[in-house]
């Protein structure tokens, strides 16, 4: 019965939640695209015509902000395991990030070009175990970094979200060997219970 009022009272707070609202009427897929907004707007991370890769893209608000924001001009290569509804502009690969083939299929994509900006909204699926959650998406997080050691253009931006916990630190210090300065960002639409935050890496140095 517990498990059934947790449930009942999280259905309750997602409906009624501003966020989740203002997507439903402004056409976002989900409330994640006002994260991605804010934390654009308050550090210019967006530019028209750069190269954008969505790393955990589904089901694509930060897609639509990334195409939104780049124009035309720009281009936006989406990739996550679970099935995404297409976006006019956005190229989608399906699968598992941590598989070597699935990468391999993202950089054919790229065609040998780097992208300007790599965002990462990745999470594991949680067990509600607190430190194996935590440890899986710290492991997502540093597929992400290592990505972008590889495929970010020198002097562009990468925001990872990550969870609080003991290996938070750690990374936050290897993104610092990468990059000319990292902030932390806990933007509006992060709920408050959340152990979620957001790292921006700020000019790739090499």
């Amino acid at each position: 019965m517990k498990s059934a009022r947790t449930s009942r009272a999280w259905i309750r707070a997602h409906i009624n939640d501003s966020f989740v609202r203002k997507a439903n009427h402004e056409g976002y897929r989900s409330r994640a695209a006002y994260k991605l907004q804010e934390i654009a707007e308050r550090d210019a991370l967006f530019m028209p015509g750069m190269t954008v890769v969505d790393l955990g893209a589904a089901p694509g608000s930060w897609s639509q902000v990334a195409l939104e924001s780049v124009g035309a001009a720009g281009r936006v290569f989406a990739l996550d395991m679970l099935d995404m509804a297409p976006l006019p502009g956005v190229t989608f690969i399906k699968g598992d990030f941590r598989k070597d083939d699935v990468l391999a299929e993202l950089e054919k994509a790229l065609d040998g070009k780097r992208a300007d900006l790599v965002i990462s909204d990745m999470a594991p699926n949680l067990t509600g175990i607190r430190v194996s959650d935590q440890a899986h998406g710290m492991y997502l997080a540093e597929l992400a970094l290592a990505f972008c050691r590889e495929h970010l253009n020198p002097g562009k931006n990468f925001l990872v979200k990550v969870f609080q916990g003991s290996d938070f630190e750690t990374f936050r210090q290897s993104m610092q060997a990468d990059f000319a300065k990292v902030v932390i960002r806990k933007p509006k639409a992060s709920r408050d219970r959340s152990k979620e935050l957001y790292l921006l890496g700020l000019e790739k140095i090499i």
